[in-house]
């Protein structure tokens, strides 16, 4: 484990996902879930909101403390102009994964890293382009069968079975996930902080 200045990192996320994908930077880190009510019905555009969310979970950690980094993050599915959460039963992913079928959806994944001590934050929205192959009625029903579209934004899974209805990705496939590590290093070296 590197030294990171002393300054103490906190993940302001409970997602294992997320805290497995921060652990790849070998940075020592905490973790604490942050207590702030996400609000995905706000009247902003999905970039706004993708900032906005992650600085709300951010802070909501950062007032309990006087010095550290925290990171924030939010991330949803976008289809056009529309957010696409997670399907609440079985009828809701087949109609999402319908709606999908041969599209183009955007992952958006918020960032916001801020240092207590010296007042900085900084917000980002990183967007991951991804290419839906068209889907026949029995890849979809095959699809919701191994039951992993049931607790996914937009229905699909980027690193499980869903990469098989895949074709294309454009952008950071960990952002896709939930973390832009690069950019995330990029930022965290501008406060000191280095992964290499």
């Amino acid at each position: 484990m590197k030294k990171s200045k002393n300054k103490k990192i906190i993940l302001a996320s409970t997602s294992p996902r997320r805290k497995e994908l921060f652990g790849r930077l070998r940075l020592p880190f905490t973790v604490e879930a942050s207590d702030y009510e996400e609000d995905m019905s706000l009247p902003m555009a999905p970039v706004k909101l993708a900032k906005t969310l992650s600085r709300g979970k951010a802070m909501a950690v950062a007032k309990k403390h006087k010095n550290g980094i925290v990171i924030g993050a939010d991330t949803f599915v976008v289809l056009g102009n529309h957010l696409l959460g997670k399907p609440k039963n079985k009828a809701e992913a087949k109609k999402m994964l319908k709606k999908l079928s041969g599209k183009r959806v955007d992952i958006l994944t918020g960032l916001t890293i801020i240092d207590i001590a010296a007042n900085k934050q900084m917000s980002i929205t990183d967007i991951t382009k991804v290419y839906i192959e068209s889907l026949s009625g029995s890849e979809i029903d095959n699809y919701i069968a191994s039951g992993e579209p049931m607790d996914k934004a937009g229905a699909f899974a980027i690193q499980g079975l869903g990469s098989v209805i895949i074709k294309k990705i454009e952008g950071d496939f960990m952002g896709a996930m939930g973390l832009p590590l690069f950019i995330l290093a990029k930022k965290l070296k501008k406060l000191g902080i280095r992964a290499l």
